[in-house]
């Protein structure tokens, strides 16, 4: 039975469709244009940084940020705040918690976002970030901590997320129970792997995880 659920961050939890908009307005691009080239990194599996490189060669995305936070010293820039939530996120992590789980949050994350996510007053009963602990997915040592964490058994954890080479895969292997989420670019495409249904359980929105989780209807754990 699955007693914690754990929840990556960006398009999972937050739509990201705010913050690469503000990147194309930063960097003198259509909207429509960034969020293409993202999606075209989704599908070809190149790193999200190649989307800069594609957009803007040669652009040194640190001394950027930099510059753009001096610039904007109040604006929001790459962070996010509570209108980023997807709209069913408060209302599923809610539920699941009155149903008797434990929820977390654990993601690839910078430092501001741990504060920034602390301050929406989720119904969590943790927020950890991968510059908090200095480990990145999908590092197996991530998923290690994770349930370190979360003080059960990895196979009492329901870890989910967007993306199969990120989230579905090394917590497999780490023994916790997948959940891929279809939505944003990784989501989409990711959920039409084989992988996905082999080692994970395919959701359309949060809401379907509290029945999911206190009914026992997650996929058995794949061993090939």
């Amino acid at each position: 039975m699955i007693k914690v659920a754990v929840f990556d961050v960006g398009e999972t939890l937050i739509d990201e469709t705010r913050i690469w908009s503000r990147w194309a307005d930063r960097l003198g691009v259509p909207r429509f244009a960034m969020l293409g080239v993202i999606g075209g990194m989704a599908a070809t599996g190149r790193p999200l940084s190649d989307a800069f490189e594609v957009v803007a060669p040669g652009l040194d995305v640190e001394a950027e940020q930099i510059a753009w936070a001096a610039s904007e010293p109040e604006g929001l820039r790459v962070n996010f705040d509570a209108e980023d939530l997807y709209p069913d996120v408060r209302r599923a992590l809610g539920e699941l918690r009155e149903r008797g789980l434990r929820v977390l949050i654990a993601g690839n994350q910078p430092p501001q976002a741990k504060a920034a996510l602390e301050r929406m007053d989720l119904p969590v009963d943790g927020v950890h970030t991968s510059a908090e602990w200095d480990l990145e997915k999908p590092d197996p040592k991530f998923f290690l901590k994770v349930a370190e964490v979360a003080g059960v058994r990895p196979e009492q954890i329901c870890y989910v997320g967007d993306r199969v080479d990120n989230d579905v895969l090394p917590a497999h292997a780490a023994g916790l129970r997948p959940v891929l989420i279809r939505r944003g670019p990784w989501g989409y495409l990711h959920a039409e792997l084989p992988q996905a249904t082999r080692y994970a359980t395919v959701i359309d929105t949060l809401d379907d995880l509290p029945t999911l989780l206190t009914s026992g209807f997650l996929n058995s754990p794949a061993t090939g």
